[in-house]
């Protein structure tokens, strides 16, 4: 594709209506307008086919990507505009004609060294950490990464600790109380009533490794929905993975949204820097204004804004620590 094209193309979705191809005769010469299309959003993706759920009914529809969004992306989450067949009746198809800008986008990469991201969730504004207390342990440094992303995409995170039954939850809360993070604990059979609260009127999007209780944490939630459950390799320690696609389901009342992932083994953040990490949190932004040119804000940097902060009693100790271990995680 020649660069004109492909910067056509980026400018307007619409080019591929208006240039047939050679030895082609066009169509019309008018670019169509959609002023039918139906607004939606996608709440499953999988092999080629778009779920999407109609705005304001209560109607889910078989939709595919329209050819003149090429290679977009269209992912869980995002906000579309819909033609042809929006009935959901079995055997219809729409399409997708248009993708909304989006508010947020969850991304990661496949490692540390891998510089292609992958958007994984549109649109939300809550991002649950699932974590087992055992069965698997708890791997502090696979949350810190979640929580890195979830800074860097502008989301409100929200630590849920499973299996409170068979370890107490009061260690990790203490880890993560200086970071000022939300955490819920649970145990098979418990009250969910706090964590409900928590996901009350919001999209949340559940992130977590593998083996940790998510999908069983879901089918708590959302009685009926069934997702599949797995069990943990008692010689590796590791989850099976269970979910296999993202999807979104709806609360009960009080309401809100659950976009369930597929467990994660790793989670890669070449995708950050340490600026833009540092942005997410305002107190500490503050702090970094007249730190040297390439600062990093690490245990090695000279002359760092934070241990200066530290040092006059603007900041705490235990404050930049928590912070620093989190840089680690992507640093």
């Amino acid at each position: 594709m020649s660069r004109r094209v492909h910067d056509a193309i980026t400018v307007d979705p619409h080019y591929g209506f208006e240039r047939a191809g050679k030895r082609s005769r066009p169509r019309t010469k008018d670019r169509p307008s959609y002023d039918d299309a139906r607004d939606g959003w996608v709440v499953a993706v999988d092999r080629g086919r778009y779920r999407c759920r109609i705005t304001g009914m209560d109607v889910v529809v078989t939709a595919v990507k329209a050819r003149p969004l090429g290679r977009k992306a269209v992912i869980v989450g995002d906000r579309v505009r819909l033609v042809g067949d929006t009935s959901g009746d079995d055997g219809s198809l729409a399409r997708i004609v248009e993708v909304g800008e989006r508010d947020t986008v969850l991304r990661r990469t496949a490692d540390d060294d891998d510089p292609y991201e992958r958007p994984v969730v549109a649109n939300a504004d809550q991002l649950v950490i699932v974590a087992a207390l055992a069965d698997p342990p708890p791997r502090v440094g696979m949350i810190d990464r979640i929580l890195v992303a979830a800074y860097d995409a502008g989301l409100d995170p929200l630590l849920v600790l499973t299996k409170s039954d068979l370890a107490a939850p009061d260690g990790l809360m203490a880890t993560y109380r200086p970071l000022g993070v939300s955490v819920v604990a649970v145990e098979p059979g418990s009250n969910l009533d706090e964590l409900r609260e928590a996901l009350a009127g919001r999209m949340s999007v559940l992130v977590g490794h593998s083996g940790v209780g998510k999908s069983t944490l879901v089918n708590a939630l959302i009685p009926g929905v069934d997702r599949m459950t797995g069990e943990v390799n008692e010689v590796t320690g590791r989850g099976r993975h269970t979910s296999t696609s993202a999807i979104a389901l709806e609360l009960p009342a009080p309401g809100g949204w659950v976009i369930d992932t597929p467990g994660i083994r790793s989670f890669g953040l070449s995708h950050v820097t340490p600026d833009s990490f540092i942005a997410a949190f305002g107190d500490l932004a503050e702090l970094i204004v007249d730190c040297p040119r390439g600062c990093r804000h690490d245990t090695a940097a000279v002359d760092c804004g934070l241990d200066t902060a530290v040092a006059d009693g603007r900041l705490t100790t235990e404050r930049l620590e928590s912070f620093r271990r989190m840089e680690r995680a992507f640093g």
